[in-house]
Parts: C-alpha cells; structure tokens; sequence
C-alpha cells in the first residue's frame, strides 16, 4: 500500500509556485442589477487557439465569486508595466475598484479598462471545481493588444519583462567564465554604455564648447534652482569633478551662470546657462528616443528599472535630486 505523502507547508509551497514567472491580469464582470466587480488575478492561461479559449481561477471564498458563476460574460486585462497601481487596487476588498476610472465600449455589460497590454472579452464556457478554486474557462469573442511592455509577478513581487541579450563581442575570450576581465563585468558594462550614450551628445556639447563639468552642473541646476556652491558640490560629488578648482567661477565669467547676492553664495542659471542645456538636453532626448526605437519598449523598461535598483544599492547617501529643500523651522 502506498504510502501518504507528507502534507505540504502551504507558505513554502507558495513560495515555490511563485518562482514561476506570471503576467498580472484583472478580470472584471457585472451582475444583472448593475454592480461592478473585477479581481487582480495572476491564474491566466491560453487554453485553445481553435476555438480561441482561456481559463482563469478565482478562490472560492472571494466575494465577487457568485457575480462571475452567474454571469455569461467577463473581460481579461493584461496590466503594462505602468499599472501596478491598478493591480494593488483590484486586489484590495472594501472600495469602489472603478471609481475615476476611464472604461471603453464592451461587446457585453462587462466593464473594460483602458491602458493594458492587451485584453481579452470572452463569454463563459465551461467552470469546474479546482481545490478552493474555482475554473473559469471562456470563449474569446473580441480581443486587442497593444506594444506596452506587460507587467509580471515573480518570486512575490511584481517584475518587468526583458529579452536576454546577445554578446557584446564576438570573441570567446570576452565571456570566458572567470576571467579577471570580461563583458560581463558590470563595470565595463556600465561604463560603456554611458560613454556609447554621451557620444551622442558630444558633438552639441562641442558646438555650445560645455565640458562634462559644465553639463553636470547646468542639468543639476536645471533642475533645482538656485543652489549654494556647497550644495552643487554634494550633488554631483559622484562625478569626481573638483569645484575647488574655479570651475563655477569659471562658469560664471563666461555668462553660463548668475550668482546671488549673499552668504553663501548662491548659483542660477543665466538666460545664456538655460538656453545652452536646452539645447543638450534636447540631443540627449534625441539620442535617447533612438535607443528605445533599436531595444523597443519592453527592453526600455527593464533598463530604466534595473538602472534604478543599481543606483539604489550604490547610492552612497548622495542628496536626492528632485527631494524639495526642506524649509521647516528648526529653531
């Protein structure tokens, strides 16, 4: 006689489902007196193309579950990645999810949201008992999509979508397993990118005859104006540029800066300063619109994400760009 298996720990069984990578959905329905209803949802499942069928599961004690069980029609959303919000909002009991919220015309009383990755109106089909769940399997009767990169949930938390990438360099040698210099040192990585990126701009820093040092400091104050010479100091400490040697000053002279009056000595931009980063901030827009256009979108996403977390962790206490200044008194 077999033996019985040990019961599972159901938090650590969790925990292993969760290493399985899912897109995030919501799927919305409407009673027949009119009420709205719609769950976040990470279930989702292609099951048929002929005919085009899917399948989602909804926990057996969820309250919208006799809205979906007695009505014929729901609509499947699956979220981009700008719509984390949205997701935590389905996802909580107790308000009106769809309050504010712009819907489009649905094939049924269903309701639509507007702004997802692609959306599919099915019409029921089948529903089966799964455990303490229940199946819901539809026809797709209409659906679209769009190119907005698609939101996922991995590990516990949400994720971005990314294709991997192809070596850099053709060579074996760049990507031996080991070696003390290779492409996937994430200092050459780093680095290379940014200077790749920069080029871009060289040639509009060169014609308005701007440093890097002077880039760094008319985009920090392009940002947050006026700035004691302290203050930009701490900002762009990161860069190794050294402002003890006359280089505000120097700005100043050439009319790219204005001081004010005081002590200290705060720094603005001049109508020159504001019309030289403009002009730069432009070609780097330029050149940033031509990189998402050869990575697309989804990749684009991930970038900006993963760039965000790398400077998280590497922040070394650096002031925060666009924190305002605080102004309470502390007298």
């Amino acid at each position: 006689m077999d033996q019985l298996a040990p019961p599972f720990d159901p938090k650590d069984f969790r925990r292993a489902l969760g290493m399985f990578a899912t897109g995030v959905t919501i799927v919305t329905a409407c009673s027949e007196d009119g009420t709205q209803v719609g769950v976040t949802a990470n279930s989702f499942n292609s099951v048929s193309l002929e005919p085009p069928m899917v399948l989602w599961s909804l926990a057996n004690n969820a309250r919208s579950l006799p809205v979906f069980i007695a009505t014929k029609h729901w609509n499947v959303h699956i979220l981009s990645n700008e719509q984390e919000a949205l997701s935590n909002r389905f996802a909580r009991s107790g308000e009106d999810k769809f309050a504010g919220l712009p819907l489009d015309k649905s094939v049924s009383n269903a309701p639509l949201l507007t702004g997802c990755s692609a959306r599919f109106q099915c019409r029921t089909a089948f529903q089966y008992e799964g455990g303490d769940h229940t199946i819901f399997v539809g026809e797709v009767v209409q659906y679209d999509s769009s190119t907005l990169p698609p939101l996922l949930y991995v590990t516990g938390g949400y994720a971005l979508a990314a294709r991997k990438a192809g070596p850099v360099s053709t060579e074996a040698q760049a990507n031996i397993e080991g070696a003390l210099y290779s492409e996937n040192l994430l200092g050459y990585l780093f680095g290379r990118a940014h200077f790749q990126f920069v080029h871009g701009l060289r040639g509009t820093l060169q014609q308005r005859k701007l440093s890097d040092t002077d880039f760094f400091v008319l985009s920090l104050l392009s940002v947050r104006q006026p700035l004691a010479t302290e203050e930009i100091a701490a900002h762009i400490a990161y860069t190794g540029v050294d402002l003890a040697s006359g280089a505000l000053q120097s700005m100043v002279q050439r009319g790219l800066l204005l001081e004010q009056p005081g002590t200290p000595t705060f720094l603005r931009l001049s109508p020159a300063g504001s019309d030289a980063i403009l002009h730069v901030l432009a070609a780097a827009k330029a050149v940033e619109a031509d990189l998402v256009n050869r990575m697309g979108e989804l990749e684009s996403a991930a970038l900006r994400n993963l760039l965000k977390q790398a400077i998280l962790a590497t922040d070394p206490g650096l002031p925060k760009l666009w924190q305002a200044p605080d102004t309470s008194d502390t007298a």
